[in-house]
């Protein structure tokens, strides 16, 4: 066996939980820091017939890297970063990355070069390995598109021990039919699922379309595929100008409004913004109310701005440009539609530096760290409680029908709960609150509708957080039996022994 697996023992049992607050079981562990000794593991773990759940930073909410028995392949200790290099044929930049290194070190090293890395997951401590993993995205991913739109080439270890080199533009399938060959020589044939993706932000699935790149199957295969120990990613030169406008709206109806004028689409009240944001994000009045009382207790939030009383609902909008003048027709229109909506300018908060951008930023992440606190205090009393947190997103043309179905429901349950996210993309989280386990199983209920709902107004029931093991029966109801049939079929050509991450996605 190889020798840095380590046999199970209690030191190790934070392994078997990641921020879902699951936990499972393992029988060992290991730290590879190379890619040879993740070769090493895999082939002792294919010779026994044990699986293999592999980890990041452990900071998915689906209980992907959660254990159920085997080997946990921990792949934290793989976190090298290397050099910037522009690519003379394209002028293009790219960086080549190990999956344990995480965002916010991989942020910290391309602004050095003035360069940018444009995903922009709320939770900067996540490997890069796991943003591919699950395709994550974050607000800029309304513009700029999520990880799979900046990831060039992969390698990814596959269960028997085998190498996969995949690079962008050099492997596309004929329609559904595709190959993958190799380091060794073996050619992977076969068909590809022929259910539709939904036209929506998603990351619910394996990734399929007639005439695909290759290299987009293993973009979001949550570790079911392959292993991936290393990643190429594009970068583009950080914006020479931006500006940021988080504006508060007397009603729910008068934020929505802004956010379709923000999106270019017809609004009676209201003209068209000329320019598409980078990032639209939304707040709702039941979150601005548990801002306010967590900024009044815990000084841990003191670094967000006040909340006026008369505030109702927030919309915060980034826009980035060449330079200061390119902006500022913007801003007026911004402005302009926001006086029509009822929100005051004066009233908004604005930043034109990242500097100003910090307590922004503050605000928008405060949400989760929030609903996480309360959680916490409700767990003491009531040990099995966890918070209910939607991930779905649906067309443009059904914002407002998703929106009176959340509304309508959570009232009708009684339960209490806060919305915010990525309105931009029709994707919004709600995060259902329980203080006992009826309100927790009421809630799950009312979860399981939504998704139903979701799914037949042709949207995704996850957005950007994957399937993981806890949303497997929700993958079923976009897809249907036949779809997961063909999701096994393709995983069982790439995994044979069904030795990856067993239960996430089905």
């Amino acid at each position: 066996m190889a020798d840095c697996i380590l046999r199970w023992n209690s030191e190790y049992d934070d392994y078997l939980r990641d921020e879902s607050r699951s936990e499972g079981a393992a029988d060992s562990i290991s730290f590879p820091k190379t890619e040879a000794e993740v070769v090493s593991v895999v082939k002792a773990m294919s010779d026994c017939g044990k699986t293999i759940t592999t980890q990041g930073a452990r900071t998915g909410i689906v209980a992907g890297a959660v254990p159920h028995g085997g080997h946990i392949l921990n792949l934290s200790r793989m976190n090298a970063i290397g050099d910037v290099r522009r690519i003379e044929e394209t002028g293009e930049y790219r960086i080549t990355v190990q999956p344990g290194a995480l965002l916010s070190n991989i942020q910290r090293v391309v602004e050095g070069e003035g360069l940018f890395f444009p995903p922009d997951p709320t939770e900067t401590s996540a490997s890069i390995g796991g943003m591919v993993a699950c395709n994550a995205s974050g607000a800029m991913s309304f513009f700029y598109g999520p990880t799979r739109k900046w990831v060039h080439a992969l390698r990814v270890i596959l269960s028997d021990g085998s190498a996969v080199r995949l690079c962008r533009g050099q492997n596309v399938a004929d329609g559904r039919d595709f190959s993958v060959e190799t380091e060794d020589g073996r050619v992977i044939s076969g068909r590809l699922p022929d259910y539709v993706l939904p036209d929506v932000k998603t990351a619910a699935g394996y990734y399929t379309a007639a005439g695909m790149d290759m290299i987009d199957l293993f973009i979001g295969m949550e570790g079911t595929l392959g292993i991936i120990t290393e990643i190429e990613l594009r970068l583009i030169r950080k914006p020479k100008a931006l500006v940021a406008i988080n504006a508060f709206f007397p009603s729910e109806a008068a934020a929505i409004a802004f956010v379709r004028a923000l999106r270019g689409e017809e609004v009676d009240e209201v003209d068209a913004i000329d320019s598409m944001p980078v990032a639209i994000e939304f707040f709702n009045s039941h979150t601005l109310n548990l801002l306010r009382r967590m900024r009044s207790e815990y000084p841990a939030f003191a670094g967000i701005p006040e909340i006026k009383p008369q505030f109702h609902t927030a919309v915060y909008a980034e826009f980035h440009g060449g330079s200061d003048e390119s902006l500022e027709e913007i801003v007026v229109q911004v402005i302009q539609a926001m006086s029509v909506l009822g929100a005051s300018d004066e009233d908004a908060w604005c930043a034109t530096s990242d500097r100003e951008l910090e307590p922004l930023k503050a605000f928008r992440h405060a949400t989760p760290e929030a609903v996480n606190l309360l959680i916490g205090e409700r767990r003491k009393s009531c040990s099995g409680l966890t918070k209910l947190g939607t991930d779905m997103s649906v067309p443009d043309c059904k914002l407002s029908e998703a929106m009176r179905m959340y509304n309508e429901g959570l009232e009708s349950a009684g339960l209490e709960s806060v919305i915010f996210g990525h309105i931009g993309d029709n994707h919004l989280h709600v995060n259902i609150l329980p203080r006992d386990m009826a309100e927790y199983e009421a809630g799950k209920n009312l979860y399981q509708s939504w998704a139903v709902k979701v799914v037949e107004m042709g949207g995704s029931v996850s957005a950007e957080h994957g399937i993981g093991k806890i949303k497997a029966s929700y993958l079923a109801l976009m897809y249907g039996e036949a779809g997961i049939s063909q999701m096994r079929a393709l995983k069982s050509l790439f995994d044979a022994g069904n030795l990856l991450n067993p239960g996430d996605l089905f």
